[in-house]
């Protein structure tokens, strides 16, 4: 039942599943906004599942490394700093994250903090470039980033909850697959988006 419910965001519309360039309001939008971005939502409940299952330092190490570098990214996107192919990066980080948990490797703590903080970067420039315009950017950073630390925290708890003894071992496995199986879903809509841009340049298209 599980693993159905994880299947059942490759039911909605695209434009939900990604992000759309709406406009930011505050501190509410910006707390919220984590939980309705749903790319955004399996990254950072992956980050935090994977921290756990690898244990140790890697516990806080990883989630932090994640939120500090995803506010770089949110800097340099309110910057105006151009960042090429956003949308795939964030799509091939809920794609990779997803294999991650569903191998049940325990990777070097620094490659995996690395691997984190790139994806981090484009995770924060997609928001930061929609930060600018929001009523009070400050507010929607602040509520972003608690968000974020609490889904981070999510995570954390349902890694630390599957990886105790006598708990069923295919779960983070099967929870990985379907989380992977969404990031290529995001994958082949973005990529299409972007062809469909080229072939259309002056269409209607948004991102």
């Amino acid at each position: 039942m599980k693993f159905i419910l994880l299947l059942l965001p490759l039911l909605l519309p695209t434009p939900l599943l990604a992000h759309t360039g709406s406009h930011a309001y505050g501190f509410t939008s910006g707390f919220t906004h984590p939980v309705f971005g749903l790319d955004h939502l399996l990254a950072m409940l992956s980050v935090g599942i994977l921290s756990a299952q690898m244990g140790g330092r890697a516990l806080w190490s990883v989630p932090l490394f994640f939120v500090g570098f995803m506010l770089v990214g949110g800097i340099l996107g309110m910057l105006g700093v151009p960042f090429f192919s956003v949308e795939i990066a964030i799509a091939v980080s809920v794609l990779v994250l997803g294999l991650c948990i569903a191998s049940s490797q325990k990777f070097p703590i620094l490659l995996t903090m690395a691997g984190v903080a790139f994806f981090a970067l484009f995770h924060g420039h997609a928001h930061g470039v929609e930060m600018p315009e929001a009523v009070n950017p400050t507010l929607y950073a602040l509520g972003f980033i608690l968000g974020t630390t609490l889904i981070h925290l999510l995570g954390v708890a349902l890694g630390w909850w599957a990886t105790r003894p006598h708990r069923p071992a295919f779960f983070l496995r099967w929870a990985g697959v379907a989380i992977a199986l969404v990031g290529a879903y995001f994958l082949t809509q973005s990529t299409l988006g972007r062809k469909e841009e080229a072939a259309f340049p002056v269409s209607s298209f948004t991102r």
